[in-house]
């Protein structure tokens, strides 16, 4: 499934380096918002180091999980909607 997710995290280099992380989990569509398709272990397993990079007392982490339903009735405008990646490669 898709799982979004979003922050606010007022220094510049914890959130820097926060958004470089994510970019190994999924695509950047917003400059604090991020698409991943991963399953819900995935989610629980990003979330548990999410949890180890963030200041909960200064900074915000939401990650929603959007089920299979709500994604195929997303609207965009602007961009293109997240596509899921194949489920496998021919090499």
């Amino acid at each position: 499934m898709l799982v979004l997710v979003v922050y606010d995290i007022p220094d510049d280099k914890r959130r820097t380096k926060l958004a470089t992380f994510l970019e190994g989990y999924g695509r950047r569509v917003q400059y604090s918002v991020f698409e991943c398709f991963m399953d819900f272990s995935k989610m629980q397993q990003l979330y548990d180091a999410l949890k180890r990079r963030v200041k909960p007392e200064e900074d915000n982490v939401r990650l929603y999980w959007i089920t299979k339903d709500s994604f195929e009735r997303a609207l965009s405008i602007g961009s293109p909607l997240p596509e899921a990646p194949p489920n496998f490669y021919i090499f």
